[in-house]
């Protein structure tokens, strides 16, 4: 038997003990009969606008795929398998309709494969790119490290493209994982995304969720523990313009006693009609005793007829835990800020792009990987751009 696979039965067995299913994340199945074309009337649907998904939930299959550049430094592997080999090595199974049809029309999978006690310094970079709106696309990759394993993965998402996806991510006993996704699609794209997360014993993760391009884009990140004494840090950064609806959803499934998990996003609107969705979502079963959790979201609307939906849930099934919180804010600029800043000389443009550096920059230099943070930040500025963000009065946080 392998780590992953008893990992797996530990995880199983925890839950037949512990049934508790969540409101808001159905149990995985593979069975695509589960899950019915959404109406919009779900709880877990409602903030979509399913007409702007392009008939990407209509089940059609499809040979398109997006080309793969790739960064993969020695010691570790990228390899083609088949959907049955990626079930057998322990993928996570799709716990909604779009990782459900990436999975069953996907035509096989990528296996990135880091071996146990690998330190690997250099980040491993995924560069996926779309050619066209008319081309539909199906992926699927699995990510498996090993025991003590050390390693950070890109994967960056750009072009044009109608894209579902399921990724999952095997982290093992003590391993090391910083993962980013990357949205910086073209204005036309639409992008269905789930990332599944199994840490392991005394495993430290980090996710981070960056979205700026696209038309529309929903992304999951979902995170269990295959032992005890593991820690997943979830951060997401999203920059939503005109028209333009970016989603996030997050659960973390606190399974197993004695862990951590950590969420932050952070987003900015400008523009009409720029929506953004932040879903969080934390169970805590009652054989995780001594957890540790909270989940943030604060978001930053710089222009009128912009909205943001922000909605915190905690699920406790037990009161041994040692805290578990949640905060969210939505708001515009601070006068305080700016009456500063122009008290010293600085224009009101200035003025209110520092704020927003300010506002980004912690979560920036919390993602861990130098090149990327300034590519980052430079991002941050080319959105900035796009609009001369007009005073406006302070709202209260909620």
């Amino acid at each position: 038997m392998t780590v992953t696979d008893a990992a797996r039965e530990s995880v199983e067995a925890v839950l037949e003990q512990d049934r508790v299913d969540s409101h808001l994340n159905p149990p995985a199945t593979y069975d695509l009969e589960a899950w019915p074309v959404p109406t919009g009337r779900e709880e877990t649907w409602r903030f979509t606008p399913l007409k702007r998904l392009r008939g990407l939930l209509d089940g059609e299959a499809s040979d398109a795929r997006l080309t793969v550049d790739t960064t993969v430094p020695e010691g570790v592997t990228l390899t083609e398998i088949t959907g049955e080999q990626a079930r057998e090595l322990g993928e996570l199974p799709p716990n909604e309709r779009p990782a459900a049809l990436a999975a069953a029309l996907a035509g096989g999978a990528l296996l990135l494969d880091v071996p146990a006690d690998t330190q690997v310094e250099e980040p491993v970079v995924l560069r996926l790119h779309g050619e066209s709106l008319d081309d539909l696309v199906y992926g699927r990759l699995l990510v498996r490290v090993g025991r003590h394993a050390k390693v950070t993965v890109v994967l960056s998402h750009t072009g044009s493209a109608r894209y579902s996806a399921i990724t999952s991510v095997l982290v093992g006993d003590g391993a090391d994982v910083n993962v980013l996704s990357l949205q910086d699609w073209d204005d036309d794209a639409v992008h269905l995304g789930r990332d599944s997360i199994l840490v392991g014993r005394d495993a430290s993760v980090k996710h981070t969720s960056v979205s700026f391009g696209g038309d529309l884009v929903r992304t999951h990140a979902n995170v269990e523990y295959a032992g005890p004494g593991g820690e997943a840090e979830l951060l997401g950064l999203y920059f939503a313009d005109a028209g333009q609806h970016l989603e996030h959803r997050l659960f973390a499934d606190h399974n197993q006693p004695r862990t951590k998990s950590n969420v932050v996003y952070k987003g900015a609107l400008q523009g009409e009609k720029a929506h953004t969705v932040w879903i969080g979502n934390v169970l805590i079963r009652k054989v995780a005793e001594g957890i540790e959790t909270y989940e943030e979201n604060r978001n930053l609307v710089l222009t009128d007829g912009c909205r943001a939906d922000s909605v915190p849930n905690l699920e406790i099934e037990t009161g041994e835990i040692e805290g578990a919180g949640h905060a969210s804010a939505t708001a515009r600029f601070d006068d305080e800020q700016l009456f500063y800043l122009r008290s010293r000389g600085v224009s009101d443009e200035d003025a209110k792009r520092l704020v927003l550096h300010g506002y980004f920059h912690d979560l920036i230099r919390k993602v861990g990987i130098p090149a990327f943070e300034e590519q980052l930040a430079a991002t941050v500025e080319a959105e900035l751009a796009k609009n001369v963000v007009e005073g406006l009065d302070p709202v209260s946080a909620r």
